[in-house]
């Protein structure tokens, strides 16, 4: 269903920051059936549309950040994963305040993370 929506904006000439939703459901799609380097690729068209038409922080352009965090985590990429999941955080954390869950949520998968390094 995400890609016929997809596919029919993108047929009707619709602009790219309308289709970054599908985009980035397509990659969660792509990722939970382990067609990791397709939802790589969805993240990555995603997040350069979310950067351009929202901006670094605003919090669309953050949870695709969080989810190649995630996959690069699943790839054993743990490094990139590192940077994004900081990112998200840095950006959540002026978005949400310090204390939001979404942020302790992710200073405690950091911390799981850099104990796995």
């Amino acid at each position: 269903m995400y890609q016929r929506a997809l596919q029919g904006k993108e047929k009707a000439g619709v602009p790219e920051h309308s289709i970054l939703k599908e985009l980035n459901n397509l990659g969660i799609l792509y990722k939970n059936l382990g067609r990791l380097n397709e939802a790589e690729k969805m993240y990555q068209r995603a997040l350069q549309g979310y950067e351009k038409a929202w901006g670094p922080e605003h919090t669309s352009t953050l949870n695709t950040v969080n989810n190649l965090g995630l996959l690069y985590a699943d790839l054993g990429r743990h490094n990139e994963a590192e940077k994004m999941y900081h990112r998200a955080l840095n950006g959540f954390e002026k978005r949400l305040g310090y204390e939001h869950e979404r942020c302790r949520r992710l200073r405690r998968v950091l911390a799981a993370l850099e104990r796995s390094l």
